[in-house]
């Protein structure tokens, strides 16, 4: 059986360090802003390399979290790509404001910087840039612009954690950065759970007090706020698994570098490039296919799971839509993009039969 991303191996590989932290939580019974959540914050604030790392419950909380922080209001605009989850887009709607989309690059996914500048108008406040798949987009490109029109950058990490570019780690981007610890994440909890890192000093204060309720100290509310609080127990999970992170890291990478051998010896080649300047963490591997839902049928027949991100442009989801938007290369991805397995545990027999599925299907389908 293969899993299309396999926690059991993961705990399996831990021991009892999972258990061990559970359990050390459920002694103390700080189940709200335990200990864990502070420790973790330094640790994450560490390692990516900025001042400050705020926990919250979700990655969608995070992002929505820096908007707030950016009073951001209705009718501003915020630039970000149209091939992305729901997330982004809806944290922007969620406070009233526009959404503004702009395509990827074909080769990597990943929005393209040489279409923001067209985008911005005067009611641009700020670029959600997101970290697709496992790598960055180019900041640098994004960085100058958005400082040539005073504009805010938001880093979506969610599907980056342990990514880096030109060296400096995900997360460290940008006016601020949010991401993710969904149990199928780089760093994933048991749960939802996510998190918001800057250097801002002023804007750290502000999102923390916006995750409890707007609360400056014990029940004084200086701000409209949100209840939104990395639980404990998932904290003590996250700091069991960051002493993996990096091994995991690895792996992945060796995982996807088999993927990129044996898929090129039977002509499929349309995996995302990787920049140069990426070291990228394989949060999905993905390729394109002609016939792509047939593919995944094939796929599914022989017991493999797959998974489409994403189907559809934001643009034309109703919740988020802009029916005045057309993307081309956003709109050829989503009818061609299929994630296969990917997770540290995946063995080369399992890769080996992905691929042979693949192979056959092309023979002989």
């Amino acid at each position: 059986m293969i899993d299309f991303v396999d926690l059991a191996a993961q705990k399996r590989h831990l021991g009892t360090r999972i258990d061990d932290a559970i359990q050390t939580v459920l002694a103390h019974g700080q189940y709200v802003l335990g200990p864990e959540v502070e420790a973790l914050e330094h640790r994450l604030a560490e390692r990516v390399g900025v001042p400050y790392c705020i926990g919250c419950a979700s990655g969608t909380d995070a992002l929505q979290l820096a908007l707030m922080a950016l009073e951001v209001r209705p009718d501003d605009e915020i630039i970000l790509p149209g091939f992305t989850f729901i997330a982004s887009a809806e944290s922007v709607k969620l406070l009233g404001a526009r959404p503004v989309y702009v395509d990827i690059n074909d080769d990597t996914y990943l929005m393209d910087s040489a279409q923001i500048e067209s985008a911005i108008t005067p009611r641009t406040c700020a670029i959600m840039a997101v970290s697709l798949f496992g790598q960055c987009p180019d900041f640098q490109a994004i960085s100058t612009i958005a400082d040539r029109h005073g504009l805010a950058v938001i880093e979506d990490a969610a599907q980056s954690f342990g990514a880096r570019q030109h060296g400096q780690c995900s997360g460290s981007f940008g006016t601020m950065a949010c991401t993710s610890f969904f149990p199928s994440k780089p760093l994933g909890a048991y749960g939802d759970g996510g998190a918001v890192f800057t250097r801002d000093a002023d804007l750290a204060k502000r999102v923390r007090q916006l995750a409890r309720h707007g609360e400056s100290s014990r029940y004084h509310h200086d701000r409209l706020g949100m209840n939104s609080r990395l639980d404990t127990i998932q904290a003590a999970i996250l700091l069991a698994k960051l002493e993996i992170v990096d091994a995991e890291r690895v792996w992945r990478r060796q995982v996807a570098e088999r993927y990129d051998l044996l898929l090129h010896a039977i002509g499929i080649k349309g995996t995302p490039r990787i920049l140069s300047h990426n070291d990228c963490v394989y949060a999905q591997y993905s390729i394109r296919l002609d016939h792509r839902d047939r593919m995944q049928a094939l796929l599914k027949a022989a017991g493999i799971p797959t998974a489409v991100h994403y189907p559809l442009p934001l643009y034309r989801q109703p919740a988020v839509a802009d029916p005045t938007c057309w993307l081309p290369v956003t709109e050829a991805v989503c009818h061609q993009v299929l994630s296969l397995p990917m997770h540290p545990y995946l063995t080369s027999a399992q890769q080996e039969q992905v691929v042979t599925v693949l192979r056959d299907a092309y023979m002989f389908g």
